[in-house]
């Protein structure tokens, strides 16, 4: 069982720069793929950027890439999300996932079992 907690949310202005983290209980083991995705109100959720904890591969959303960038503390048992260049499209609620699997990519929110309660970003212009 894995429980996932989000942080790092806010309000910042577009240009502006969080880092978001989702600390992890009940390490996960072996091949998981952690992962974060986002999601407007009447709108499906949407990834945005995932990494593999055993390689490190990193995957991206093309309307992120070179501005957010997904790491893990494997000491700390923690995942980040440092978001540079917010812009007001990113503005969304922000959720953590992890998933038993190899990410072969950016996985669709579907194959992932555990999820964290959210945290808001809001970029105004």
């Amino acid at each position: 069982q894995v429980q996932l907690v989000e942080s790092g949310g806010g309000s910042v202005q577009a240009g502006g720069s969080l880092r978001l983290s989702c600390a992890a209980s009940g390490k996960p083991s072996g091949n998981y793929c952690m992962a974060w995705f986002r999601q407007t109100p009447g709108k499906e959720r949407e990834g945005v950027a995932a990494i593999n904890i055993r390689d490190r591969n990193t995957y991206y959303a093309d309307s992120v890439k070179g501005r957010f960038t997904v790491s893990r503390d494997n000491v700390k048992n923690t995942l980040y999300l440092q978001m540079n260049g917010l812009k007001p499209e990113d503005t969304a609620m922000y959720y953590c996932s992890a998933g038993p699997f190899v990410c072969g990519g950016l996985p669709r929110s579907i194959a992932f079992g555990y999820w964290g309660q959210g945290t808001q970003v809001t970029v105004s212009s």
